[in-house]
């Protein structure tokens, strides 16, 4: 579910938040850093969640609407072409869904049905909604590209329920573009295989990845005042205080790659710290930290200092 990327970021902001609290608990720190980033499987289920409560929600509304004593002939008989969707059903029926649910104990939408409702009339005022509601045959590849775009353009972005998520859990607001992503990108590939279809990803790509988050936090905060010394003379026209917070530490994660983790290629390394600087720091931090990096490099490599293992990590 997590790129290395993200992993990073992760990091950095637990690093920061140690340095605002002036914390030295590394155990502490660690455990809510590892925390952090097993709750995004619980941000993952209620999204797709939210798709199967939305159609349970219409279906409920459409029988008790059929039962209404003064009940119209629309009401009588409705076009069920939404909860008929086949990706909705699938969805509904998952075992490795259900499963997943029950597991993590995710009843979010049994405590918060209002929110279900609000997203309910958002969908149905939706163009996507209205054009796809337009006939009442069912068709899976038409159902699986609106419940796609379904997503993408009307729950996915709703200010309702980010602000739900924000509030209960303020972890997932960098977390809710990877996860959206990933959902978005599941739906337009899911296959009609039956209650098996569709798959709840794993945390991690592999156990490499999960040792990586552990490591890369431990070696850059044990670390701090070694990694610190390595660009300090790298920014003469600088005074350390004058550094940003976040622009030191993405320094020292990219110095401790450099120098703590071999099977990195330098260009990689490189190249994620920008794209973070870029969206986490200041305008110009990606450039200032990128001249201080290709600095370090050239010193390492005139200096043998720089030992990467495998072809091609230079």
């Amino acid at each position: 579910m997590l790129n290395r990327r993200h992993i990073r970021v992760k990091v950095m902001q637990s690093i920061y938040a140690m340095h605002q609290n002036n914390s030295d608990d590394l155990q502490k720190e660690e455990k809510f850093l590892l925390n952090s980033i097993e709750n995004i499987r619980d941000l993952y289920l209620i999204m797709v969640s939210a798709l199967v409560e939305l159609r349970n929600s219409e279906e409920d509304f459409i029988e008790k609407s059929q039962k209404k004593h003064l009940a119209t002939a629309q009401e009588r008989n409705p076009n069920k072409k939404f909860i008929n969707n086949a990706v909705l059903r699938l969805l509904a029926e998952s075992n490795p869904l259900s499963i997943a649910m029950a597991e993590n104990k995710i009843d979010n939408w049994t405590k918060n049905d209002d929110y279900i409702l609000l997203l309910l009339e958002a969908v149905k005022a939706s163009e996507v909604y209205e054009k796809y509601m337009q006939t009442t045959v069912n068709n899976y590849e038409e159902d699986r590209q609106f419940v796609t775009d379904l997503f993408t353009e009307v729950v996915a972005p709703n200010d309702k329920l980010y602000e739900y998520l924000e509030d209960h859990k303020l972890t997932w607001v960098d977390d809710i573009p990877v996860v959206n992503t990933l959902i978005s990108k599941q739906l337009s590939q899911i296959t009609p295989e039956g209650r098996d279809a569709f798959f709840v990803p794993k945390i991690y790509k592999d156990s490499d990845d999960k040792d990586f988050v552990r490591d890369l936090f431990r070696k850059t905060i044990l670390n701090d005042k070694e990694l610190a010394k390595e660009f300090l003379d790298k920014t003469p026209n600088w005074d350390t205080d004058r550094i940003a917070e976040i622009d030191s530490i993405i320094l020292k994660m990219a110095i401790c790659e450099f120098l703590k983790f071999p099977s990195i290629p330098v260009k990689v390394t490189i190249n994620e710290y920008l794209e973070i600087a870029k969206e986490y720091s200041t305008p110009k931090s990606s450039i200032f930290i990128n001249g201080i990096l290709d600095n370090i490099i050239k010193d390492y490599q005139t200096n043998n200092k720089l030992i990467k293992t495998g072809r091609g990590l230079m």
